[in-house]
């Protein structure tokens, strides 16, 4: 797809200052990186001069962008960063997952454009704080998507298909530095957008997840970035915790299958806290915390095993014979996004995409995207006229 000659020279000139202003790179520095003079750059930016065609190569390469994405009339121009920067507890590392968040969620607008592909969207119903108990209105909202989703009160084993597939939300798995679990931003033009952390166990990106679908239900606009210390004395961060709960491990769900783990016994083992945690998908500490809080454990029962000797690793691989759900460093969702490497790989089989632009619009190695491109190569039948 070839850019629209329709963008004036002020249209140019400003999407490629914000691209340029994106990554933090000087006019000089451009300039030069180029073999342009300074003020010749500052005259493209202000529409005074037109980029000739291999400036524009230049420049959309030096901004990690690709052109066709630079300059399409119907490109979305989104950037999500400057919504993480407005808070007081504010980080480095919550920057650099911002920028890596914005990265990704336009490599996947872009994808869509170049495919001819519209994302189907399917935002519930906003649910805003009320006075009084957050945490019960948590419950209470919790319960309803549930029912708007169809899920009664059954776990979710895929969380993030949930995600993708039913609300059209954009998510994201990558490794991210320093302890954020994960990031959440609404835009009008893209929707809702979530980074998780791949470096911690799945249990805790599914409460993760969980927890930034409460900040899509009741303050939508509002981004969030969840890390250990982050401010957490909100009425919206109580909110989303409550809620994260209450959608993973629904009270009457839970209560039932504790009454089948326990069945027969006078105390909670082990054994039957591994049980319900894997049933339920989240953490020990997470299905531990929950019994105490519906009243089916007694107060101060995490702190008492934490005291004798813990839920280890070796205890969980006795029950289960396995701890993919629980380790740290195993991650059975490597892929940045499920749409977005299978429309990646198929900009590449049409050809419209090299390796080499595959790997930087997916802000990773080439040899990651090789393998990427390998894993959905499928040579099987074409797929029918009826597409949803």
């Amino acid at each position: 797809m070839s850019t629209d000659p329709t963008l004036s020279s002020e249209e140019v000139g400003e999407r490629l200052r914000l691209a340029r202003e994106a990554v933090g790179i000087t006019q000089a520095a451009a300039a030069s990186s180029i073999s342009i003079a300074r003020t010749t750059l500052v005259a493209i930016e202000q529409g005074h001069r037109r980029a000739r065609l291999d400036e524009l190569q230049r420049l959309a390469t030096l901004y990690g962008q690709s052109l066709n994405g630079l300059l399409r009339r119907e490109a979305i121009q989104v950037d999500l960063r400057p919504r993480f920067r407005r808070g007081s507890d504010r980080t480095d590392y919550v920057d650099r997952a911002a920028d890596l968040l914005t990265s990704l969620v336009k490599a996947e607008v872009e994808l869509e454009d170049l495919l001819g592909i519209r994302r189907v969207r399917s935002d519930p119903p906003e649910r805003p704080l009320l006075p009084g108990d957050v945490v019960r209105q948590a419950e209470e909202d919790a319960a309803q998507l549930r029912h708007w989703l169809g899920l009664g009160g059954a776990p979710i084993h895929d969380m993030r298909s949930l995600l993708e597939m039913q609300l059209g939300v954009r998510v994201f798995v990558r490794f991210l530095e320093g302890p954020v679990d994960g990031l959440y931003a609404y835009d009008d033009a893209v929707g809702a957008c979530i980074l998780l952390n791949a470096k911690f166990p799945r249990a805790r990106r599914r409460q993760t997840a969980a927890h930034e679908l409460g900040h899509f239900i009741s303050t939508r606009h509002a981004p969030d970035a969840l890390y250990e210390g982050s401010i957490q004395a909100t009425r919206e961060e109580r909110y989303a915790h409550a809620f994260g709960r209450a959608f993973l491990t629904p009270p009457k769900t839970v209560m039932l299958a504790f009454q089948d783990v326990t069945a027969g016994s006078a105390n909670l083992n082990r054994r039957h806290i591994i049980l319900l945690a894997q049933t339920f998908g989240v953490s020990i500490e997470a299905m531990v915390r929950r019994l105490e809080e519906l009243k089916l454990a007694k107060e101060g029962t995490w702190d008492w095993y934490v005291d004798n000797g813990g839920i280890t690793v070796e205890h969980i691989k006795t029950v289960l014979g396995q701890t993919d759900l629980f380790a740290a460093g195993v991650d059975d969702e490597k892929a940045p996004s499920f749409r977005l490497d299978a429309m990646a790989s198929e900009a590449w089989r049409r050809e419209l995409l090299s390796e080499g632009q595959i790997a930087s619009l997916l802000q990773t190695d080439r040899t990651t995207a090789r393998k990427l491109i390998a894993q959905y190569d499928d040579d099987g039948p074409a797929l029918g006229d009826a597409r949803v």
